[in-house]
C-alpha cells in the first residue's frame, strides 16, 4: 500500500489515533460507572436522564467560542488543553465518589468532563484532515472510527469488571485521571500544527459561518440531521442500567458487555470499512438505509427479555450506526474548507450531543412516566419512519454516488 493511503506511515496521525482511543475509553468507562453509580443510588430512570442535560448544557452555551478557537487557534495546544480539564474533570468524579458525596456533585464532575469535551471536538476533528492527505481522508475516518469502536467495546467492558471487583465506581473515575493525563503526554507529542491564519475582528456572520454552512450544503445538513433524530428517538444506552438490574436481571459486569455490545458491532464494520477498497456505492441511499436498520435493531432490543438476544440487537444497532458515522464523517470533512473545520465541527458536535445527551434526557423522562419498554420501541419505530421521510426530503444526499472529494 503506498504511504498517502497507508494512513499510519503518517507518525503525526498515529499518535493523534491514540490520543483518541485514550478519550474514548475515559467517556465509555466513564459513562458505564455514571449511570452505575446513579441508579444505585437512586433507583430513578429521570436520575440517568438528568446525566444527559448536565452533558448537553456545556455544548449549547459553548458550541459558537469553541468553533471560533479551532479556527482561530493552533488546535494541537487546544487539544492539549482540553484533555488537562477532561482530566481535572474525572478527578472530581473521583473526589465524589471516594468521599461519599451526593448526586449532585456526580452531576457537576459530569459537567466539567463535558465542557472539556465541548473544547476538544472541534479542534479535534479539524485537526485530522491536516495530518493525511486530502486522498486519504476516508480511510483515516474509517480507520479513526476503528481505533474509537476498540476503545468502545474495551471501556464499558472494563468498567463493568472493576465495578463489579471493587463495588465501587471510583476505581473506574481514578483510572480515567490517570489515562487523561496520559493523553495530555500524547498531544503534546504532536508536531503538526494548524496553519496559521488570519485572526480578523470577530463579526457576526464569522461566528456563525459553520451554521451558515451547514444549511446551505444540503449532502451535510441532511447527514447531521438524520443522525440526529436517529439517534435522539432510537438511543437506548441510556436506558441500559434499567435493562440490566430489572429486565435482563444481570449485574454491572453484564452490564458492561451490554454497552460494549454496539462497539463490537461497529468495530466489525469499521474493520471492514478500514481495509476495504471498494469504495461506497450510493452513499446518501446507504445512509437511509442504514438509519432505518438501527431503528429495527432498536425495536428488537426493547422488546427483549433475553440476554443474548439483546446482546446481538446491541451489536446490530453498532454495525448499522458505523456504516452511517463514516459517511456523515467523510461527507463532513469533504464538503468543508479547512478555514471552516472548526466551526463546522462544532456545529456537528451540537448535533450529535443533541442525539446523544438530549436522547438520554428524553429517554428517562418517557420512561419516569411510561416505562422502559415503551420508550425503546416506540424510538426505534420513529427512527425508521425519520430515515423513510429523510430520503424524501434530502434529494442531494439521495442522488449522491460517490463518496470522492467534490
Amino acid at each position: 500500500m503506498s504511504e498517502k493511503f497507508n494512513v499510519f506511515a503518517h507518525r503525526d496521525f498515529s499518535l493523534f489515533v491514540a490520543v483518541c482511543f485514550l478519550t474514548n475509553i475515559i467517556a465509555q468507562t466513564q459513562g458505564v460507572a455514571v449511570g452505575w453509580d446513579l441508579y444505585e443510588r437512586t433507583g430513578s430512570p429521570l436520575a440517568l436522564g438528568f446525566v444527559g442535560l448536565a452533558n448537553f448544557l456545556p455544548v449549547l452555551i459553548l458550541f459558537i467560542p469553541a468553533g471560533q478557537i479551532a479556527d482561530r487557534y493552533d488546535r494541537r495546544k487546544i487539544v492539549e488543553a482540553s484533555l488537562a480539564i477532561w482530566a481535572l474533570g474525572t478527578a472530581a468524579l473521583a473526589a465524589a465518589a471516594l468521599l461519599g458525596a451526593g448526586a449532585t456533585w456526580l452531576y457537576l464532575g459530569c459537567i466539567l468532563t463535558s465542557i472539556a469535551n465541548v473544547l476538544h471536538r472541534p479542534a479535534r476533528d479539524a485537526l485530522l484532515p491536516q495530518l493525511v492527505p486530502p486522498e486519504a481522508i476516508p480511510n483515516a475516518v474509517a480507520w479513526n472510527s476503528s481505533v474509537f469502536q476498540i476503545a468502545s467495546v474495551a471501556g464499558p467492558a472494563l468498567a463493568g469488571i472493576a465495578i463489579a471487583v471493587t463495588d465501587s465506581a471510583a476505581s473506574v473515575y481514578v483510572f480515567n485521571t490517570a489515562a487523561g493525563l496520559l493523553s495530555v503526554v500524547m498531544a503534546a507529542m504532536i508536531k503538526a500544527r494548524g496553519k496559521r491564519v488570519a485572526r480578523p475582528p470577530v463579526t457576526f456572520p464569522e461566528l456563525f459561518a459553520g451554521m451558515s454552512h451547514v444549511w446551505k450544503t444540503k449532502v451535510v445538513l441532511g447527514v447531521l440531521a438524520l443522525d440526529m433524530f436517529a439517534v435522539l428517538l432510537g438511543g437506548a444506552t441510556a436506558l441500559l442500567p434499567v435493562y440490566a438490574k430489572d429486565i435482563l436481571h444481570v449485574g454491572p459486569a453484564a452490564l458492561g458487555w451490554l454497552s460494549a455490545a454496539p462497539a463490537i458491532g461497529a468495530f466489525c464494520m469499521a474493520l471492514y470499512q478500514g481495509t476495504s477498497k471498494r469504495p461506497v456505492y450510493r452513499p446518501g441511499v446507504t445512509f437511509f438505509w442504514a438509519v432505518a436498520g438501527y431503528g429495527l435493531a432498536t425495536v428488537v432490543f426493547g422488546v427483549s427479555t433475553v440476554f443474548w438476544l439483546s446482546f446481538v440487537a446491541l451489536m446490530l444497532t453498532g454495525v448499522t450506526d458505523n456504516i452511517g458515522v463514516v459517511i456523515r464523517m467523510t461527507v463532513v470533512q469533504l464538503h468543508t474548507p479547512d478555514e471552516l473545520r472548526g466551526r463546522v465541527s462544532a456545529v456537528n458536535r451540537v448535533f450529535v450531543s443533541s442525539s446523544n445527551e438530549l436522547g438520554a434526557l428524553e429517554s428517562g423522562l418517557l420512561a419516569n412516566f411510561t416505562n422502559p419498554v415503551f420508550t425503546v420501541v416506540a424510538g426505534g419505530v420513529a427512527t425508521v419512519l425519520i430515515a423513510m421521510a429523510a430520503a424524501k426530503v434530502f434529494p442531494d444526499l439521495r442522488k449522491m454516488k460517490t463518496l470522492a472529494p467534490p
